[in-house]
């Protein structure tokens, strides 16, 4: 091993400023080894996800964090700290930009020669901006997901392919399922999906928080392994048939399961579909965005880096082969009557170049579910306790659902994530806030850091996976209803303003969950000091974060999102589109 790393805990710093400790500390947390997938090499998720360029990279980061100043600001480029220079005390203390790339030359092959020869590297989201909290990070993001897809099968409202409910005919109204988001359980039903790692790891417990049965694939029982021992998946079968004999008895019992399996998805969707198998929902997330981290049939798991790194052209080939078959066993559950979506991984866009022509025959998961979330400012907030207790992430759960208890489904999430979700590194938390609701729980954690409520400051930030900090054609902004999806001029004014306004450090990152020349994303990341000056900053970017969220969905003509700013009195130069 490179080097066991882990986080400072506790109320004393080494760093010049709560901010800058801040940002030291989390850069270790994505490296704590109960955290990242493969620290040794900086990966924290994703595959390819990395925290820092190498580790002389790493090393210098820690050691500028250390001494910078509260006046100066840390510029870092893909992973690499390349200047400080002089600020002032509301500037952010560090500035990231990751994997950007100029159009042109947005391609994969590109990419891998430029990372070979040492000067960019993949910062997927949260990995390369800091602010990964393990599994948890997306979980929540997940069990929302889920819930939609319950209130939605409860409606009897099956999407039509693009994902607009196929009984609406106005794609920028909200759909007639939305008010039971919450109430509906997935009871009875069974859901099939693949890829268990840093990501794909929150389905099962997902899935079952929302009362239903998950049988969940992956190429590497290492990977199942780990989440059985971190309570996400339940059980990990010996074989496909106990897996399913399990998951079936569930299924008709109406009991919450996840079962894991060792296998390709490749392979198993399309068995499972020709054995005639029930199934009620299907998705999956692979690391399809990257071929080279997607398992070919045929290959063994063992062998795969360095056939990827001797033949990485043959590789993907034979990569996105194995997703076509993939992708048309999950067109044939959907035939079948299944609720099927793409999670956000461009496995569709992969298919479809692996010679698989109707792979967008079913939506991805944000027009199908998420996007009057979107248009509501909603999405993830999540905070960790510096402290290292705890009993700081309780204190805070109390705090949330004290200010926002009258929200039956928040609460719900809040109480489930303290009864059943484990920690991983620092504590943390994780819940969708909305437009005029951030800043409130933001001012509260700084107050409650300011009284000793709290024993250390907080880090607040949230997944780049948000209402106005994306331009991601396969993902966030799919099917827009003005037609506006890949203009990525809204997550550029997101990052500028969250800087404008105060953030502790602020990133712009290419390529994501979805791969190079499929995204453009935006990160914020505040810290609760206890401080005045911080409690100006959080008001601020809390506020202002989520706003940008609510004017990209009023310009693109949807009407919850020209309520929304009606209500909170946010102006609206031009208005509604």
């Amino acid at each position: 091993m490179a080097e066991l790393i882990r986080a400072a805990r506790g109320a004393t710093r080494t760093a010049k400023g709560w901010p800058q400790e801040a940002a030291l500390r989390m850069l270790m947390n994505n490296l704590d080894p109960d955290v990242a997938e493969r620290p040794d090499d900086l990966v924290v998720y994703g595959g390819t996800g990395r925290a820092a360029r190498d580790w002389p990279s790493y090393h210098a980061l820690v050691a500028t964090l250390t001494e910078l100043a509260d006046d100066e600001t840390m510029l870092v480029q893909s992973g690499r700290p390349v200047g400080v220079l002089r600020t002032h005390e509301w500037a952010p203390r560090v500035l990231l930009a990751n994997s950007n790339l100029v159009g042109d030359w947005a391609t994969w092959p590109e990419f891998r020669r430029l990372e070979q020869l040492g000067l960019t590297m993949y910062g997927q989201m949260t990995a390369g901006s800091w602010i990964y909290i393990g599994t948890q990070g997306i979980l929540q993001g997940t069990y929302e997901t889920f819930a939609a897809v319950a209130a939605k099968l409860a409606a009897g409202a099956k999407l039509a392919a693009g994902g607009a409910p196929a009984e609406v005919t106005d794609p920028t109204a909200p759909p007639a399922w939305i008010d039971r988001v919450g109430a509906a359980s997935l009871a009875g039903t069974l859901t099939l999906t693949a890829g268990c790692g840093g990501m794909g790891g929150a389905q099962p417990l997902a899935v079952t928080m929302n009362g239903g049965v998950c049988l969940i694939v992956d190429v590497d029982p290492q990977r199942l392994a780990r989440r059985v021992a971190t309570r996400y998946l339940d059980t990990v079968a010996d074989s496909l048939d106990e897996a399913v004999a399990l998951t079936q008895a569930a299924r008709r019992d109406r009991r919450a399961l996840s079962v894991g399996v060792v296998g390709n998805a490749a392979t198993v969707f399309p068995q499972l579909l020709a054995d005639g198998v029930e199934i009620d929902i299907v998705t999956d997330q692979t690391s399809a965005h990257d071929p080279l981290s997607y398992l070919p049939e045929g290959v063994e798991l063992a062998d795969a880096a360095a056939y990827a790194g001797r033949a990485p052209q043959e590789y993907t080939q034979r990569a996105r082969e194995s997703m076509a078959r993939h992708v048309a066993a999950m067109v044939g559950f959907a035939d079948a009557g299944a609720e099927v979506f793409d999670y956000g991984n461009s496995i569709r866009d992969e298919a479809r170049l692996g010679g698989y022509d109707r792979a967008f025959d079913f939506p991805g998961f944000v027009p199908a579910y998420i996007r009057p979330l979107f248009c509501a400012g909603k999405g993830p907030f999540r905070w960790a306790a510096l402290s290292g207790d705890p009993a700081d992430i309780a204190a805070t759960d109390r705090a949330i659902l004290d200010l926002f208890g009258d929200n039956e489904a928040l609460a719900r999430w809040i109480r489930l994530a303290g009864e059943r979700v484990a920690f991983q590194g620092l504590p943390a938390r994780i819940c969708w806030l909305g437009y005029g609701e951030r800043e409130l729980a933001g001012v509260r954690f700084n107050e409650m850091v300011a009284s000793g409520e709290l024993a250390a400051p907080v880090v607040i930030g949230r997944d780049h996976l948000d209402c106005g900090s994306v331009a991601s054609p396969y993902r966030e902004t799919e099917a827009m209803a003005d037609g506006s999806d890949p203009i990525a001029d809204w997550p550029l004014l997101n990052a500028l303003v969250n800087t404008a306004s105060g953030a502790s450090w602020v990133s712009i990152h290419h390529g994501g969950g979805v791969g190079i020349g499929r995204s453009i994303h935006a990160g914020q990341v505040c810290v609760a000091d206890g401080t005045a000056l911080a409690g100006q900053k959080i008001e601020r970017v809390l506020r202002n974060d989520p706003a940008t969220g609510v004017l990209r969905h009023v310009d693109a003509g949807y009407q919850l999102a020209g309520q929304v700013a009606a209500a909170h009195d946010l102006p609206v130069p031009m208005g509604r589109r």
